[in-house]
């Protein structure tokens, strides 16, 4: 599902009323761990953290005008998604966390590239997303990212 918000608080009061406590607890768990250099707000309709034009200035390649993402929040049809391109562009990122994951959660994960998707809201491992949020910082994505951008 895609709202239509301006700020991250509009989005979530757009929520049915069993996603707004999830989403924003999640919000406010990657918000606390990102080291600094991000930014929240509402990216591609969801809610976003990426890297500000103030510190990367060419953007995003696809389109430069927008900032370079990072992790978004997103309430779906059947599922929370949190989409983290830290693990989509790092496999030692990827491998620990899926590693890591079936310590903090019952459920089998469920994800697809930088997509992990949460069909339990009730059993969202706040401390495992907590952990991988500290894993990288905003220098170490830009990094990550030119390198895996000049590869095509």
């Amino acid at each position: 599902m895609q709202y239509q918000a301006d700020t991250v608080e509009h989005y979530i009061d757009q929520l049915p009323e069993d996603r707004k406590g999830p989403v924003d607890k999640l919000r406010k768990t990657v918000a606390k761990n990102l080291p600094k250099g991000f930014e929240e707000g509402i990216n591609y309709k969801m809610i976003g953290f990426y890297v500000p034009h103030s510190i990367y200035p060419d953007g995003y390649h696809c389109n430069p005008k927008d900032p370079l993402p990072f992790i978004n929040i997103a309430s779906q049809k059947n599922f929370i998604a949190l989409y983290h391109m830290g693990i989509y562009a790092k496999k030692t990122l990827l491998d620990w966390f899926v590693s890591e994951f079936p310590n903090h959660c019952k459920y089998k994960l469920d994800m697809g590239k930088s997509c992990v998707r949460f069909k339990k809201v009730d059993d969202i491992p706040y401390d495992l997303i907590a952990e991988l949020c500290k894993k990288m910082t905003s220098e170490e994505w830009i990094d990550l990212y030119e390198t895996n951008l000049k590869k095509k």
